[in-house]
């Protein structure tokens, strides 16, 4: 498998640090408010290198964090603390409003059918870890105490920017567009770590510390969260585009001054969802949630398949028209399906063009930086192929393993669906498109007109389409 290293900016073939083995790390939400399906995109590419790691026959162990504490919007003290605002808003405690969303967003993963991590770890419960980490960065030289704060000193690498995507002049003030100087800093590029003094006097979640009663910083939490479930050695790290600066770039200089070595060999980010107003967010536009989706009619994992259709290193744009053609395909694909499940004989699996043929196509366009669109293609060259409707569904059964579209489930009830219409067509009928089926396969077009005029003179029409005979009640 090859995959995008946004850290090398190279296409590169992974290998774990253990063969066989990969310690799989994910950035989660920071639950004060519902997760848009832009965040969500982030999280379904994510589900689909999992599980396609796992189709390969690698051990995965995924770990992911629940941000309950200490992300502000920016890396100074100041701007919002986003939990904060999510309980005043709705006036609950930080504590009430974690736990909804925290919820709210494994129920939207579940509608999505996006595999719940191995490990989910809220920052809450990692303080001692973040103490631990951080005082050792204190004693190795990489922190100081200013102002009240812990932040850790950037100009003690040797480089900083390590993902070579930004300039030192773009960031004279702070990390965040429209921020306020932070004066207690040694250098613009220095984050905290722990805040002990906060323009947030009402901040509910507040620990001891050998600086003083605080909270941590939002970067300290990731590092801490994966050394402590996954070692020093970290395989691949995902997230969001967005995340790479700052939020990343500090993982890296924290974790690896911790540490003494380097701590993270991959790096894989998905790209934003935009609508017509640019980048998808909270504080825009129509919040769009799966919820949404929902009530305007949408099954949710016509969302996932939209976001299947496109390839997760180029960014995604969306209409409502866009999702409406994804729903016209996903619903023929079943259809499709769903004709195989209705064929009488539908044969038996041939073992050999299941593993050689089908499965190889479908390997290698995963293997291409998990190229789901590509693999999307292999899927309808299933149902073009020569081989068994068995051998088909197969194929269809196994691709889903990854694509987790429950496409054999809803085709056989589809499938179903169609059987029960066709129990209410009047046997009569249902003789003459039978001797009409045999009429077109035998090329007697003449008495298959024939026949379907019968059809028409009792009241029904019958045509054939791509799926099969079609029969509706006129």
């Amino acid at each position: 498998m090859k995959i995008f290293n946004t850290l090398t900016h190279k296409v590169e073939e992974f290998v774990p640090n253990v063969p066989g083995k990969v310690n799989m790390y994910t950035c989660g939400p920071t639950v004060y408010h519902y997760a848009h399906i832009g965040n969500l995109r982030t999280y379904i590419m994510e589900d689909v290198l999992e599980k396609y790691m796992r189709y390969t026959g690698l051990d995965v162990k995924r770990v992911m964090n629940i941000t309950d504490v200490g992300h502000l919007t920016s890396d100074g003290d100041t701007g919002d603390d986003k939990m904060l605002k999510g309980a005043k808003r709705e006036h609950k405690t930080v504590m009430e409003i974690a736990k909804f969303y925290t919820d709210a967003f494994f129920d939207d993963c579940k509608k999505l059918n996006i595999k719940t991590p191995d490990v989910v770890a809220p920052a809450t419960g990692c303080i001692g870890e973040f103490i631990k980490v951080i005082s050792a960065l204190i004693e190795k030289g990489y922190a100081y105490e200013a102002g009240g704060n812990i932040y850790f000193d950037t100009s003690k690498l040797k480089e900083y920017y390590v993902f070579h995507s930004f300039n030192e002049e773009d960031l004279e003030v702070g990390v965040r567009e429209g921020v306020e100087e932070d004066t207690n800093k040694r250098n613009k590029a220095d984050f905290v770590l722990w805040f002990t003094k906060s323009k947030f006097d009402d901040q509910e979640l507040k620990w001891d510390s050998p600086w003083g009663v605080g909270y941590p910083g939002w970067h300290i939490e990731c590092s801490c969260i994966s050394m402590k479930n996954l070692g020093e050695y970290l395989d691949i790290h995902c997230g969001g585009v967005d995340n790479i600066f700052p939020h990343h770039t500090n993982e890296i200089a924290q974790s690896e001054a911790f540490l003494g070595h380097k701590w993270c060999n991959y790096w894989f980010h998905v790209h934003h969802l935009n609508t017509n107003d640019g980048k998808m967010s909270k504080s825009k536009g129509e919040f769009l949630t799966v919820s949404l989706l929902e009530s305007k009619g949408y099954d949710p994992l016509v969302y996932r398949f939209f976001c299947l259709q496109s390839h997760y290193r180029k960014s995604l744009m969306f209409t409502w028209e866009n999702l409406d053609n994804a729903k016209t395909a996903f619903d023929k694909l079943i259809s499709k399906i769903a004709a195989l499940e209705n064929e009488s004989d539908k044969g038996a699996v041939d073992e050999e063009c299941l593993e050689n043929v089908l499965k190889a196509r479908f390997k290698e366009q995963m293997d291409s930086d998990i190229n789901t669109a590509n693999g999307l293609t292999v899927l309808y060259d299933v149902l073009r192929a020569n081989a068994s409707a068995a051998t088909k569904l197969a194929a269809i059964e196994d691709f889903d393993r990854v694509f987790s579209l429950d496409l054999i489930a809803k085709a056989k009830k589809a499938a179903q669906e169609q059987k029960d219409s066709a129990a209410d067509i009047p046997k009569e009928v249902m003789a003459l498109v039978e001797e009409r089926k045999a009429a077109r396969k035998a090329k007697d077009f003449a008495k298959a007109d024939e026949l379907r005029d019968k059809i028409t003179s009792l009241g029904y029409a019958v045509k054939e389409t791509r799926q099969g005979t079609e029969i509706t009640k006129i």
